[in-house]
């Protein structure tokens, strides 16, 4: 059995000769962070970027609103949404009870090329169910006109 005192080991710093600090950045956490950040947004760009395609009609006069109600929108093929999520037609009325309690009225949103047939059922039933309907427009392009 050998025993060294007072030597270097070979195997690295002695501690007599003062403790170091290490100026080295360990990377490896770093690149961890990085990469879950990176499957967090690549997960979250596509729910960002779901969304209706409505073209809504435009109106000379459109009155702004600052209302936070629910939204009933309506694709071209006459498909309806409740806030983002399909609903039935028959049912629009329940749902947006059920989904918001103190909802006394709705936005209704729908494409300039919806047929009136799926409008005017929505408005019926969202009229029986006792909620007040305010069409969404957008305002007509002032500058493009006078071109």
């Amino acid at each position: 059995m050998a025993f060294t005192l007072g030597g270097s080991s070979g195997g690295g710093r002695s501690r007599f000769r003062g403790s170091t600090s290490m100026s080295e950045i360990n990377i490896v956490p770093l690149v961890d962070v990085v990469l879950v950040l990176l499957i967090i947004f690549m997960l979250t760009a596509h729910v960002m970027e779901f969304g209706l395609e409505i073209n809504v009609p435009k109106v000379n006069r459109v009155k702004d609103t600052t209302k936070e109600l629910p939204v009933v929108s309506l694709t071209k093929e006459g498909d309806p949404y409740l806030n983002g999520k399909t609903v039935n037609i028959h049912l629009i009325g329940q749902e947006v009870k059920q989904r918001f309690p103190g909802a006394t009225a709705v936005y209704l949103q729908a494409d300039k090329e919806t047929p009136f047939d799926p409008i005017a059922q929505i408005i019926a039933e969202l009229g029986d169910s006792q909620l007040q309907v305010n069409i969404v427009t957008q305002p007509v392009d002032e500058t493009a006109k006078r071109r």
